[in-house]
């Protein structure tokens, strides 16, 4: 009922709180569609997860930028979300309220999307065990994770924009 790349969005999210995974796995869902195909809903749960990355490194203008157009994405499309087993008025006001701590450069903290739907919870849950993940913890993640843009390995996200340059170079002559 749900894609694949959502249950495992939320159990990133929910599990491990490894926000920049949580973006990567749903930009390549979202990109798996034509551009004029793609959903906006899923950009705005990827601003999402992008907003809590910077919330939890103090980066608060990043943080607040990407809140403030994920509300603005998802505020808008009440069918979609409930559609993704979310409970719409408690998902867009657990949004505001994060948006307003990361507006008053509070400290990051956990937050639990309002699932509705009982067999996406059991999916996101069996998910984090397949990963050893305690669904729904709280711990601090480790470095790796909170700083996860500068310490990943790019080689494959090099080789390919290098490929991309060569690509239209030889288009154009």
């Amino acid at each position: 009922m749900y894609p694949q790349a959502y249950i495992d969005y939320l159990a990133e999210f929910h599990g491990s709180r490894d926000y920049f995974e949580c973006h990567e796995i749903l930009e390549d869902h979202w990109k798996k569609n034509n551009p004029g195909e793609r959903k906006s809903y899923w950009v705005g749960l990827i601003q999402l997860a992008v907003a809590l990355y910077h919330q939890r490194r103090n980066n608060f203008a990043g943080a607040e930028r990407l809140m403030a157009n994920s509300i603005r994405t998802l505020v808008s499309e009440k069918d979609a979300v409930e559609s993704l087993g979310l409970d719409y008025s408690r998902f867009i006001k657990l949004l505001r309220k994060t948006y307003q701590k990361i507006k008053a450069h509070s400290p990051y903290e956990s937050i639990m999307l309002p699932i509705t739907d009982e067999s996406l919870i059991k999916a996101c849950r069996k998910q984090c065990e397949k990963k050893s993940y305690e669904w729904g913890a709280n711990d601090p993640p480790d470095a790796f994770i909170i700083d996860k843009h500068l310490l990943r390995d790019r080689t494959e996200v090099v080789a390919e924009r290098e490929k991309q340059i060569e690509r239209r170079k030889k288009s154009r002559g």
